[in-house]
């Protein structure tokens, strides 16, 4: 297999995370799709990574599709229940952390996209993006509590999820502290970063 994607990407960091705990093997490489010369629409047609490329060069894209079909490849480290409730949970969790990084994204593109000038920026559009990356970490830290995990007793794609969007949001936005607002997500991302798959790829 072959994943596109960027190493700064939280969504790319997703697959990336699944890949190394499920043990899978495959060839990563970097595309910028801002670049006046990317080839991604080739594999993509939205223009957006990741983008697995598997045998027969049938393209896959969407994180969230990614991830649930890289579960399936092996038994090692199950990261997504069977159909059900905790299934639903562990899904839910995974719509709030992309969501938290859409909204971070569409904030970002507003504030440094280098081909709007400065005066079409708008300060609403970025202040209501930065209010739900807020409320969506607000979120995560109440539905976390004093849980070792987000969603059961062991890791499952609900923390792979959030801790993507935490390690993305310090790194595009420190001036969100997240930590020192909310000590149990830190607590959760600093275990998590004990682990190679998360350390590995740390934007």
């Amino acid at each position: 297999m072959k994943l596109i994607g960027s190493a700064a990407s939280p969504y790319v960091r997703k697959v990336r995370v699944v890949m190394a705990e499920k043990r899978l093997d495959y060839q990563f490489v970097i595309e910028d799709v801002w670049s006046d010369d990317t080839t991604i629409a080739s594999s993509n047609p939205l223009g957006k990574v990741p983008c697995l490329i598997m045998d027969g060069s049938e393209a896959m894209f969407d994180s969230r599709v990614i991830v649930e079909y890289l579960d399936t490849l092996s038994p090692v480290g199950k990261l997504i229940p069977q159909p059900g409730r905790e299934r639903a949970e562990v899904k839910t969790w995974e719509a709030l952390a992309d969501g938290v990084m859409d909204a971070g994204v569409l904030w970002r593109l507003e504030a440094t996209w280098a081909r709007r000038a400065d005066g079409e920026r708008s300060r609403a559009w970025m202040d209501r993006q930065r209010a739900k990356v807020e409320a969506g970490i607000r979120a995560m830290a109440k539905g976390l509590g004093d849980k070792p995990f987000c969603s059961g007793i062991h890791l499952s794609l609900s923390d792979i999820s959030v801790g993507c969007a935490l390690g993305w949001i310090g790194f595009r936005f420190p001036d969100i502290d997240w930590r020192g607002e909310h000590p149990n997500l830190g607590k959760l991302y600093d275990k998590l970063m004990l682990r190679a798959s998360f350390a590995d790829t740390a934007p």
